[in-house]
């Protein structure tokens, strides 16, 4: 593949016109927000950081970034290289880089969108221990082929098309006239939104929450860190316009750095109030906040919350520590001497908050760009922690999904030496029909934990307040409105659980019934309970339970006011752990919603195709849940006095045992059993490098009894005890080379030996 770079046509210049809005910023960008790779960014509020709104549409070239890898879409071309995300934009930037003086405002051509937070991963060395569960990129940026620059101070309004090296010049005059003609049109309808579901969700209760803060503080009472960003997501459902959602926060609460980004699957909806990197040219700035009080409901009160705000030793404290940690974070790519705190503790005052700011300027040195001062900063102190590293590690251990866009970046990077990024806070990501957005805090030693928990309820409010429009607030932010029953009670889904020793959790080691539920009747109720009980005997043995199943599922469908809907049901029965003295798994009971397949696909049938499977099942290719089939074989071997069962293949040969893989050793020949669908063994693998190495060769080939039985040794592996010999064959002897086996083991689980650490 060709370095991306040799892709990049060069941007020779930039066509600028002016242009006069009929009609509010906010609306005019309305027209072209539903356009994936548009993005707009709003100014609220008479702040010298909020002077200007911009909007990027029709993008010519997008950059999303994974760990290792990026793709670049260029005029619909897609290439894929093995950079880190950091790496390619830096190259991107290189490319198109254009010198423009100071003949324009902010930006005339460059890259809008946003950096996530999981960059960090790709900047430092950390643990990466939380779950990303949205699968988005960690960076996404696109390259708009018209920018359209509102200057609030001066009332001026220009639209700049960069002009690509080979492109026709009417083709950038032919792009303005159509943005002009769409201005002309009438405006769009504004699009309806809501948030759907009982109400908000959490990724934390009440309770975790404040377990997670106390434990911060006895790490800053260890001496580990100072302070630590703390912050519990939320979700719900969504459906609507996601760009009248962003109006309707702006509308309520203009802040500096509102931001909207479409990005085609998913958008990003910012109101955050707070700078973290400005460029122009060699100028650079941030503006990190620490300290917020609510604005009063009388003019006194009003007055008591700034004064408490100015005077707060706690937040003095807090600001002039992520000051000292940005000061040193840009002095690594600033001049000798330049970076200085231009104003500290300056107090800002927003419709809702009041906000201590500080700002801090610096000079970037010769030869260093942006990316080298995204690099040196990213992300912001004023939402990790201090020290920066150590805060991170500690986040990461606490918080249990990835924060994604949230506490990264968003805005634009300039192909001329500007830049204006902000902190993601109060930042939601839309995608599909969910919803999600964190609301942290600074946690420091004197802390409080429940009032930390509630700062979180309150500084994520404004969202809360639009999308659940007139319902309450979550109890304890965590409430699903989902019921289930659950061993004998009806309960919330989040807090059903199963036992991590439930072998149904463990190998799949249970079963279900699904039922149709129409205006509260179960259809052929009798007929699931008989094939259910039958289940229930064979693989459990005993009685089944003896409930009234009928009053059970009325209970459900009552208490999840699915009474006149098609309904979806679940009865579900887990093992439980080995005991064989009484019955200990969990009887489970769900309902949902039912759309009819043939509706939901808008056809009048189901296509259907062969299956070319026939042996053993695809499945056993990966380590899934469902393992019954193994536990089954291994619970025969016991009845039959052996330790581990032969798996066999359906036409005889040998595969693997219950838990182990096999290797047949003859001579210096090693053999694998060769089937069409095997679990890889990682042991299996360690142990044939290390035969290799000892002068064995390896092949792979179909295996019966009789190799087994001739062989000179047989292995069994595993990831826990290594390698082991097999002793004997359905009650006949087997060869076996112990002094092989101990070689084999000799420092097979020193993690110095096979790459052992935690990451």
């Amino acid at each position: 593949m060709k370095p991306v770079s040799t892709n990049f046509p060069r941007i020779t210049g930039v066509r600028t016109e002016s242009v006069h809005l009929e009609e509010p910023f906010a609306d005019m960008a309305a027209r072209f927000a539903h356009e994936p790779g548009a993005v707009v960014l709003l100014s609220g509020g008479d702040l010298d950081c909020a002077r200007y709104h911009i909007l990027g549409i029709h993008p010519w070239l997008s950059l999303t970034g994974w760990p290792g890898e990026t793709t670049v879409v260029i005029d619909g071309t897609t290439h894929v290289a093995s950079q880190a995300p950091l790496d390619c934009l830096e190259t991107v930037l290189a490319c198109c880089r254009l010198n423009l003086g100071d003949t324009v405002g902010p930006v005339a051509a460059g890259l809008f969108g946003y950096l996530s937070y999981d960059l960090k991963d790709g900047l430092e060395i950390l643990p990466r221990t939380t779950l990303d569960d949205l699968g988005l990129p960690q960076l996404c940026f696109f390259a708009p082929s018209l920018i359209v620059v509102h200057d609030k101070a001066s009332g001026a309004t220009e639209v700049h098309a960069p002009v690509r090296q080979g492109q026709e010049r009417n083709v950038v005059s032919a792009a303005i006239e159509d943005f002009k003609h769409a201005l002309r049109s009438p405006p769009l309808p504004s699009g309806e939104f809501s948030g759907t579901g009982q109400s908000l969700t959490s990724n934390f209760t009440r309770s975790d929450f404040t377990s997670s803060v106390k434990r911060i503080k006895e790490y800053i009472a260890a001496g580990d860190v100072y302070q630590v960003n703390m912050s519990q997501r939320f979700e719900m459902g969504f459906e609507g316009n996601s760009y009248s959602l962003f109006k309707a926060l702006y509308q309520m609460n203009p802040a500096p750095f509102f931001a909207y980004v479409n990005a085609g699957d998913h958008q990003i909806v910012s109101t955050s109030p707070e700078r973290f990197l400005l460029r122009n040219g060699s100028r650079i700035e941030t503006r990190p906040i620490k300290g917020t009080r609510p604005r009063g409901k009388t003019p006194e009160e009003d007055r008591e919350m700034k004064s408490a705000l100015a005077h707060s030793p706690k937040d003095d404290a807090e600001l002039s520590m992520i000051v000292d940690l940005l000061r040193n974070d840009i002095g690594k790519v600033c001049a000798g001497g330049s970076v200085v705190v231009a104003q500290h503790k300056r107090l800002e005052a927003y419709q809702n908050v009041y906000h201590l700011v500080s700002v801090v300027e610096g000079t970037l040195a010769e030869r260093k760009d942006s990316v080298d001062l995204i690099r040196a900063t990213f992300p912001g102190g004023s939402i990790t922690g201090c020290p920066k590293i150590r805060s991170m590690e500690i986040i990461d251990e606490l918080e249990t999904l990835r924060r994604h866009v949230y506490t990264g970046s968003i805005g634009y990077i300039s192909f001329h030496d500007t830049m204006d990024l902000s902190v993601a806070i109060r930042t939601a990501t839309i995608i599909g029909n969910r919803l999600v957005f964190s609301v942290g805090g600074g946690i420091v030693y004197d802390s409080d934990p429940e009032d930390e928990y509630e700062e979180t309820l309150h500084k994520g409010q404004t969202l809360m307040s639009v999308l659940t429009q007139s319902r309450d607030k979550p109890a304890n932010g965590t409430a699903s409105g989902i019921w289930v029953w659950q061993d004998g009670r009806l309960i919330r889904q989040e807090q059903a659980t199963v036992a991590v020793s439930d072998l149904g959790l463990q190998y799949g080691f249970g079963f279900f019934e699904t039922i149709r539920v129409e205006k509260g009747h179960a259809c052929r109720l009798r007929a699931h309970l008989n094939r259910f009980n039958r289940t229930w005997s064979a693989l459990f043995g005993g009685v089944p339970p003896d409930l009234t199943w009928k009053a059970i599922v009325a209970q459900v469908i009552e208490k999840n006011s699915l009474g006149d809907a098609p309904v979806a049901l679940k009865i579900l029965a887990t093992r439980g752990d080995e005991s064989r003295t009484r019955y200990r798994g969990s009887l489970l009971v769900t309902a949902r919603p039912y759309t009819h397949r043939l509706t939901a696909l808008g056809a009048t049938g189901l296509k259907l195709a062969t299956y070319p499977h026939r042996r053993m099942s695809p499945l056993a290719d990966h380590k899934t849940l469902n393992y019954l089939y193994y536990h089954q074989a291994a619970a025969w071997a016991r009845e039959k006095g052996a330790d581990e069962a032969v798996v066999r293949n359906p036409d005889g040969t040998f595969s693997e045992t219950n838990s182990a893989s096999i290797l047949v050793v003859s001579g210096k020949t090693v053999t694998r059993p060769r089937s069409s669908h095997v679990l890889p063994g990682v042991m299996q693998a360690a142990v044939c490098r290390r035969l290799r190495a000892m002068g064995f060769s390896i092949e792979d080939r179909p295996i019966g009894s009789d190799a087994v039985l001739d062989a000179d040794t047989v292995l069994l592996t595993n990831a826990l005890m290594g390698a082991v010999p097999a002793l004997s064959l359905d009650n006949r002897h087997l060869k076996c080379d112990n002094s092989l086996a101990a070689s084999l083991n000799s420092n097979l689980f020193n993690p110095t030996e096979v790459g052992g650490g935690l990451r």
